[in-house]
């Protein structure tokens, strides 16, 4: 009697392949496919998973909880790896793997599988996180193993009659989910390169987008948007509502060369309209509401927290510590951002809140009727200076 397997099943070419492949091994294959906001068409896959050979199919529809519980606590903590990218593939690999690992214990699998390569970071976070819920699961990365060049494994699923539909004007690599797409491959392996207009999907370009601006008003309960322009929504119909409008508007393209955490640098490019709104627009409703020294420490920290997730270390202890921290920062996160959409720009042209910090009678230049003493400066920056004042009595060089 064979032992079960569960794989993180995409229908493409490496996990179709990957099917036969482990069959062969010994294991009776449990496909397992997420449905995370890509737009594939997951009956077909379903189905396509038992013709190749898989001895049961399972699809889970799991958008909701990974705008809950993933992408909404990465935007709230405003996490851009190395700066400036928004994790789109990261944050779906931890919610990809705890359902690996549900599945593969409700079936009683021995082991689970994924079909990525041994030079990615997805890897990595497939496999320690499947090491973090269940340590008693073995893993097996098929790609990793074979030795076969792309024409070989294209030769292996024709000998198998495996279906796979192989499009040669695609060269590129894609993945996507409700957060965003990332792109690779093809002549992004090039740095010089300039991206081809038609690898774009969700996005017009900021030249071909309307030449009068799109005004939209988010609202704020506790760090998360509750409506638009008034509308109630869910977080993940927010995320999509976002996502159009910033598309229509030429939002949301990234192009850039990343430090993967296995070694190799990697050029990609990404879309998220829908994230890169989320980001602005969260970091001006906080500018109004967070206190100073609360707003630097969580900036302090972002770099950190973002490099835990594009390594894979979601189910960490310490991403745990630090997302309560965020939590606790979010309470008093209320009220109203209203941004300007034009070409490719967002623009924050108001905000609101009545737990706003920012208090006109002080900040006025006109007269504050005594609300701000300005003599109560002199000392301040008497004191701050200090150190200074007794460096230079010592005569430091400081300069």
């Amino acid at each position: 009697m064979k032992q079960k397997l569960v794989l993180a099943y995409s229908g493409g070419l490496d996990t179709s392949v990957a099917i036969k492949w482990l069959d062969e091994q010994g294991y009776d294959v449990i496909a397992c496919c997420l449905n995370v906001g890509e737009g594939k068409d997951l009956e077909r896959i379903q189905q396509k998973a038992l013709k190749v050979g898989a001895v049961k199919s399972v699809v889970i529809d799991a958008v909701d909880e990974f705008v809950n519980d993933f992408a909404r606590y990465s935007m709230q903590a405003h996490t851009l790896y190395e700066g400036v990218y928004p994790l789109v593939s990261a944050l779906s690999r931890p919610l990809i793997s705890k359902k690996l690992v549900e599945v593969a214990q409700a079936e009683g699998a021995i082991a689970v599988a994924h079909g990525c390569t041994g030079k990615g970071n997805d890897q990595v976070r497939f496999e320690v996180s499947i090491h973090a819920l269940d340590p008693s699961l073995q893993i097996i990365a098929p790609v990793r193993e074979w030795k076969w060049s792309r024409e070989e494994e294209i030769g292996y699923a024709a000998q198998h009659n495996i279906p796979i539909p192989i499009v040669q004007e695609e060269p590129f690599s894609i993945d996507q989910n409700i957060w965003g797409r990332a792109i690779e491959c093809g002549i992004l392996e090039d740095p010089w390169s300039e991206p081809e207009e038609d690898m774009w999907r969700w996005s017009v370009s900021p030249e071909a987008a309307p030449d009068q601006p799109t005004y939209i008003e988010l609202t704020y309960e506790k760090g998360d948007i509750v409506a638009i322009d008034g509308k109630p929504m869910s977080p993940a119909t927010v995320l999509a509502h976002l996502n159009k409008v910033g598309g229509e508007n030429g939002i949301g393209r990234l192009d850039l060369v990343e430090n993967r955490y296995v070694g190799m640098k990697s050029r990609g490019c990404y879309e998220t309209p829908g994230g890169t709104i989320m980001l602005k627009a969260h970091r001006a409703i906080e500018s109004l509401t967070l206190d100073r020294e609360v707003a630097h420490l969580k900036d302090s920290l972002m770099p950190k927290y973002a490099e835990m997730v594009y390594n894979g270390y979601w189910w960490s202890p310490e991403r745990k510590m630090m997302q309560t921290m965020i939590d606790e920062s979010q309470d008093v996160v209320n009220g109203k951002v209203r941004l300007k959409l034009y070409k490719g720009n967002v623009i924050v042209a108001g905000r609101q809140s009545d737990d706003s910090l920012f208090d006109e009678k002080i900040a006025t230049f006109e007269d504050d009727a005594g609300a701000y003493n300005q003599k109560d400066a002199e000392g301040f920056i008497k004191l701050n200076a200090l150190r200074l004042r007794i460096a230079a009595n010592k005569n430091r060089k400081l300069g």
